[in-house]
């Protein structure tokens, strides 16, 4: 299956302010690009990229006063199954988990273990270890906390998330994630794009997705509270222990949105010309 994934966003700057972007599809689908994954900036700028303690590709430059317009339109080839479901994946014991492994186990900035731990244990700890206590969670979320984007605030946790029962997707990976980790099951936080594909589509505007990722009998599984089914079309862009480590748009200093559009939509080869030449992008990166 072919997907079409790419934004358009336009901010404002009152004054030269530094960024880092972390808004390209990650490097572990860089085999299943149609075309390169370029950030397109205008008015040009000097940028630098590097890679980051959790393998995401990352942009860094300054934003100069004024609009700085950027936008990306990338083709990728990707499964035309839904989610990988294994009920009979099992949880290890935390003594024979890999060593990458064990800071998932670990409270983080959105990820309060210690408040959340015993709420874990008292909720789900007569689930069987593994992908039915992982589900477990999933369920609880998504049929206790109510969606809503009138629920957001960047500085929401994931024990204000339980306690609050309100939040977007972010806030339920962060509430999944601790629940996880409280019942020492390595988890990560995941960004990106999913698209309405073999889905009734959403009455909201598109916009990036957060779902988590769950270590299980040797290999990580995506789960999403938020929609709680298994998904086609899923294409990932950061990972990283929370939001923190995986904001797509940081700004040391203040700006201003002026225009944000996603789109992440199926497409065939024969589409992929029109497609391209309406996404908007005829900016040139600099080097």
């Amino acid at each position: 299956m072919l997907v079409r994934v790419g934004y358009d966003i336009v901010l404002n700057f009152a004054a030269p302010t530094p960024l880092v972007l972390k808004l390209y599809t990650h490097p572990s689908l860089t085999n299943q690009l149609i075309k390169s994954d370029l950030i397109k900036l205008a008015p040009v700028s000097c940028v630098r990229e590097f890679t980051d303690n959790f393998g995401n590709r990352c942009l860094r430059m300054t934003a100069q006063e004024g609009k700085l317009h950027f936008c990306n339109d990338v083709i990728v080839k990707t499964s035309d199954r839904p989610d990988l479901v294994n009920w009979e994946a099992r949880q290890s014991p935390v003594s024979d988990l890999p060593d990458d492994t064990l800071e998932f186990l670990l409270g983080s900035r959105y990820c309060e273990i210690e408040q959340l731990s015993p709420i874990a244990w008292q909720l789900f700890g007569k689930e069987e270890p593994g992908w039915a206590r992982v589900q477990a969670i999933c369920d609880w979320i998504h049929s206790n906390i109510t969606y809503g984007y009138e629920h957001a605030r960047p500085s929401k946790t994931a024990y204000e998330v339980y306690k609050e029962r309100t939040g977007v997707c972010r806030d339920f990976a962060h509430l999944a994630i601790a629940f996880c980790r409280s019942l020492n099951i390595p988890a990560r936080y995941a960004s990106g794009y999913l698209g309405d594909i073999g889905v009734e589509p959403l009455p909201t505007p598109m916009d990036f997705h957060a779902w988590f990722e769950v270590f299980l009998d040797g290999k990580w599984y995506s789960f999403d509270a938020r929609h709680n089914v298994p998904r086609l079309g899923r294409i990932l862009m950061v990972r990283g222990r929370d939001a923190a480590d995986t904001a797509l748009i940081t700004s040391f200093g203040t700006h201003e949105l002026v225009k944000f559009t996603v789109w992440a939509d199926e497409v065939t080869l024969e589409d992929i010309p029109r497609k391209l030449a309406i996404a908007g992008c005829e900016f040139s990166l600099a080097s």
